[in-house]
Order: structure tokens, then sequence, then C-alpha cells
């Protein structure tokens, strides 16, 4: 289970005095409890705990935005290594080709036309798909791709 491991991955890096790795996993583990407290659950499941990854990657993501702006050379490193250890906790992503495969699978299926039928795509790409890819590269290639036949 995904929470396990985060667990001991925590406990090992406490061990080896890594405080970069021990203070974001000690971030991601609470964030968890809030957002089991939150569905009123004792633990979150792996799709859950995927879940409060994503949104912590969004997160840095935002913040290396913000730091590269602000020219904080320094923390947009760190923010970048946090990010490649948050990843590491997702299962593997598809490919863009997979992804694009998928996308054309359901356009077909649902007689999309252009832009007005964005949202049953995504919503239809996104369950198929699941937590294979982030929403934000499926919402790209999805765009993309209507307002080609638009």
């Amino acid at each position: 289970m995904l929470e396990d491991k985060i667990l001991k991955e925590y406990q090992e890096a406490m061990k080896a005095r890594d405080t970069l790795k021990s203070t974001l996993l000690s971030s991601l583990r609470a964030e968890m409890v809030n957002a089991a407290i939150k569905e009123k659950k004792d633990k979150l499941d792996d799709n859950g705990i995927i879940a409060v990854i994503r949104k912590q990657i969004k997160q840095h993501r935002d913040s290396i935005e913000q730091f590269e702006k602000g020219g904080r050379a320094d923390l947009v490193e760190k923010e970048k290594r946090e990010l490649g250890i948050l990843k590491s906790y997702l299962p593997a992503q598809l490919s863009q080709e997979e992804i694009k495969k998928i996308i054309e699978e359901i356009i077909l299926a649902t007689a999309a036309q252009g832009p007005k039928d964005m949202s049953k795509v995504m919503k239809e790409v996104m369950v198929k798909i699941g937590s294979g890819a982030d929403a934000k590269t499926v919402s790209d290639l999805v765009k993309a791709r209507l307002f080609k036949t638009a």
C-alpha cells in the first residue's frame, strides 16, 4: 500500500538525516491525514493518496513558477528536488502518444465536434486513464485536438 511505502521512506529519511525528504514526507503525511479527516475516513485508499500527491505536485509547480519569476534559483532548485520525490510515488504515467490514442477513441465514441464538447470528452478520458496522467496534460491534449477540428 502506498501509505506504508511513504511511512517507511519517511522513517529511512529520518534515520539518514535527509532533512529535505523527511520534511517533505512529513508534510505529505499530514496532508493525507487532513484529507482522510475531511472525507470522514480513518485512512485514505491509494487513489485518495494519489489525489493528495497530485495536489502537492501542482502546488510545487506553481511555487517553481513564482520563484523563477522572482529570480530565486536556490528555491527553484529545492522545489524541483521535492517535486521529483513526490513524482516517484505516482504510478507510471502514460506517454503522450498513448493519451492521444485514448482521446481519439473517446472523440469517436462520443461524436465530439469541437471545443463545445470539451467537458464531455475530458470526463470520459479521465475515467479511462484514471491516475495514468495528470489532468492538465490531458486537458492540453484534448484542447489541441478539439480546436483542430473546429
